[in-house]
């Protein structure tokens, strides 16, 4: 009984090759389909504070824009 060594050896070989690729190509799918997954959510609805202030804000704008646009007179 002869053992062929070289091609025992060739077959292992390209085996390691394809199983690498097949690998590389599984990962890659997998991290493009992760960064699918991962898209921002919509921010949340303001709390009743954050609109609260955001009105106060408003109007003391409101309150003190009059003052700011007028110009002196020369």
């Amino acid at each position: 009984m002869v053992l062929a060594y070289g091609k025992f050896i060739q077959t292992v070989f390209d085996f390691l090759i394809v199983a690498f690729a097949i690998f590389m190509a599984v990962k890659m799918m997998n991290k493009l389909r992760h960064h699918e997954e991962v898209k921002p959510a919509a921010p949340p609805a303001p709390s009743k504070e954050e609109v609260l202030l955001t009105e106060i804000r408003d109007l003391l704008k409101e309150q003190r824009s009059p003052a700011i646009d007028t110009k002196p007179p020369l």
